[in-house]
């Protein structure tokens, strides 16, 4: 019987002079146990390896990983490839272990020749172009993307059925469903993301995933474990919709909206709308943020006379276009 709760494959590894492995690709994974060394495959990566240093000051190394998925992070190649495992759509978030993974990435200087090293990076970017200088195509300049521990998605990992609209709002370890558009504003941390047709247009921070056929509207945030103290994970039902620059620190259950510019949180006092009770003059209930976290059916709005937030019945959910997010 294999151990499903196993990964393992060969990665092209990134190694600066010091012996810090910068980032670790894997064209495919295997969930199961791993073959014997005897068993097991080669890897195919032909003239991509190199175990001389280029000028960047980086060799190319193949390595072979195998992952046990409910264990701590245990290199910076485990790493990897537990983030290639949700990009792969071969593990949802919040499913892998992730402890201790900032402390097992390096942080990395991400440009378009790839990996550099951050410490002596003004040095290594000078021999970059002093190399392509010498070569017959025009001399380009090292265009730094971000300096970060984690990755853009996209390259390492081209989910299928996506629309992304600035690669660099992706990390690796996003997990995006097919039909989902994330637009050009939209961000999606890693261990986060989407598990059907969805519209990006705000923040998914890590440890949140969203309904099918839900809405995250432009400038709008979701509190993540990281914003949460690590433990909290707040998440989005099918055909829910947050509303553009609206916010949530607690979960929506399906068919829920939160309108434009609104922000419930844990501790939110909110009035629970009641129809009869209202009418008779009866004292509504008031409730906090956590008590409504999760439940279906509810329309979060600010009152524009009193100003207190409301929790009002909503009977259906949102319906995305389909015609837009058929990728």
């Amino acid at each position: 019987m294999t151990n499903e709760r196993t990964a393992w494959g060969w990665g092209l590894a990134s190694v600066d002079a010091a012996g810090n492995t910068l980032d670790v690709w894997y064209p495919q994974l295997t969930l199961g146990e791993a073959p014997a060394e005897s068993g097991r495959p080669n890897h195919d990566f032909g003239p991509l390896a190199h175990e001389e240093a280029d000028a960047r000051g980086v060799r190319r190394v193949p390595v072979f990983t195998v992952s046990q998925l409910d264990e701590p992070i245990a290199s910076a190649a485990d790493a990897y490839l537990k983030l290639h495992l949700m990009s792969m759509r071969l593990a949802k978030p919040n499913t892998l272990n992730l402890e201790g993974i900032f402390a097992k990435l390096n942080n990395v200087v991400w440009t378009n020749y790839g990996p550099f090293a951050v410490e002596d990076f003004a040095l290594r970017k000078l021999d970059v172009l002093k190399a392509a200088a010498g070569s017959p195509l025009p001399t380009a300049d090292v265009n730094v993307l971000s300096v970060d521990k984690f990755p853009r998605m996209i390259d390492y990992v081209v989910p299928s059925g996506v629309r992304i609209g600035d690669a660099d709002r992706v990390r690796l370890g996003a997990y995006l469903s097919e039909g989902t558009t994330v637009m050009h504003a939209g961000f999606v941390n890693f261990n986060a993301g989407t598990l059907g047709v969805s519209m990006v247009e705000g923040r998914v921070s890590q440890g949140v995933v969203v309904g099918n056929g839900s809405d995250i509207g432009g400038g709008a945030s979701i509190m993540g474990t990281l914003s949460g103290g690590g433990k909290l994970r707040n998440s989005i039902g099918e055909h829910s919709l947050l509303g553009a620059n609206a916010g949530i620190g607690i979960s929506l259950g399906d068919n829920c909206v939160v309108e434009a510019g609104l922000y419930v949180t844990a501790g939110t006092k909110v009035t629970v709308w009641d129809k009869a009770k209202a009418a008779a003059g009866e004292p509504l209930d008031v409730v906090k943020g956590a008590d409504l976290s999760g439940k279906d059916n509810i329309l979060f709005i600010r009152n524009s006379v009193n100003g207190r937030i409301e929790a009002r019945y909503r009977k259906t959910g949102i319906e995305l276009n389909a015609k837009l997010h058929k990728n």
